[in-house]
C-alpha cells in the first residue's frame, strides 16, 4: 500500500523546553482539579479516583527528582521517596504544585547532558525531564476528561510526545510485558500528523521493533493512521481508539489491532 503524499517526513522539529513544559502542564493540571471531588472516578485509569491520579503524578515528579538529584548510574532498587503528602485529600492539588517546584529546583542545578542511568533510549539527565513531562501531560488530560472538560494539547508537545513514546517503547518490557509480543515479518505502521508534516514509521521485525528513520517517507506502509498530532498522542497512549472518527485508518487493521493490544504503556 502506498500512502498519500500529504505527509512529508524530514521536517526539523525545534527542541522543546521540557523543564518549562513540566511547570506549564502541572499548572494546567492544578487549575483543572482545584476544588474537584477527590473521589471522582478517572475513566482512563480504571479503578483510580482523582486523588489517586494526582498522587501518582506528583509521586512520579518527586521520584524522578530524586533520581536527578542523586545522579543515579544504575537502576534503583527502590522507588520509595519522601512524598510529604498532605493530611487531607483536598490538599492534593496544592501538593502537586509543590511537586513541580521540587522538580524545578532540581532542573535548575542539573545539566541535561549529564550521563545517567535511564530505562529508555537516552542515557542522560534530559531523559527524566522529558519523561516527567509526558507523565504529567497525559495525566492532566485524564483529569480534565474525568471532569467533563475538553483537553487541549499544544502541538509541539504532542509531536515530541509521540516521538518520545515510540523511541522508548521497545525498552518498556520490564513494566509493560506485552510489548515483547510486538514482533512481525518486516511489517510497518505509519503514524501521520495531518496538522503538519510530521510522521513516524514503526517497523516490526522477527526480533523486535523500532522507529525506521531511514527515508521513511519513501517507504510503503502496511498500515497507516492519520490524525492531528494531539489525537495521535492520545492514540499511542491508549486514550483514543484507533477507530475513532477523528482518525483515518488505511491498510491492515489486523496489524493495528495487534499493535494496540500490546503497546499499552
Amino acid at each position: 500500500m502506498k500512502t498519500s503524499d500529504h505527509c512529508d517526513h524530514g521536517s526539523i522539529r525545534p527542541p522543546l523546553d521540557h523543564h518549562a513544559a513540566v511547570a506549564a502542564e502541572t499548572a494546567r493540571f492544578v487549575a483543572a482539579v482545584g476544588g474537584a471531588d477527590p473521589s471522582t472516578p478517572v475513566p482512563h485509569c480504571p479503578g483510580w479516583t482523582m486523588a489517586d491520579l494526582i498522587k501518582h503524578t506528583g509521586s512520579v515528579q518527586r521520584w524522578f527528582s530524586v533520581l536527578l538529584r542523586e545522579r543515579v548510574q544504575q537502576a534503583p532498587r527502590s522507588r520509595e521517596v519522601e512524598l510529604r503528602l498532605p493530611k487531607r485529600e483536598d490538599g492534593y492539588a496544592d501538593w502537586l504544585a509543590e511537586s513541580a517546584t521540587v522538580a524545578a529546583e532540581v532542573f535548575a542545578v542539573t545539566d541535561p547532558e549529564l550521563p545517567m542511568w535511564a530505562w529508555g533510549a537516552d542515557q542522560h539527565a534530559r531523559f527524566w525531564a522529558r519523561r516527567m513531562l509526558f507523565e504529567t501531560l497525559v495525566h492532566r488530560v485524564d483529569a480534565e476528561s474525568a471532569l467533563g472538560l475538553q483537553p487541549a494539547i499544544d502541538r509541539p508537545a504532542a509531536v515530541d510526545g509521540i516521538d518520545e513514546f515510540l523511541v522508548n517503547l521497545p525498552f518498556a518490557t520490564f513494566f509493560a510485558p506485552k510489548v515483547a509480543n510486538l514482533r512481525g515479518s518486516d511489517r510497518t505502521i505509519r503514524f501521520c500528523a495531518t496538522d503538519g508534516n510530521d510522521e513516524w514509521l514503526v517497523r516490526l521485525c522477527p526480533d523486535g521493533f523500532g522507529l525506521d528513520t531511514v527515508h521513511p517517507a519513501a517507504s510503503t506502509a502496511d498500515a497507516t493512521v492519520r490524525g492531528t498530532a494531539s489525537d495521535l498522542l492520545l492514540l499511542v497512549y491508549g486514550r483514543l481508539p484507533h477507530d475513532a472518527q477523528t482518525l483515518a485508518v488505511e491498510g491492515d487493521e489486523g496489524l493495528l489491532a495487534h499493535w494496540f493490544a500490546h503497546s499499552a504503556f
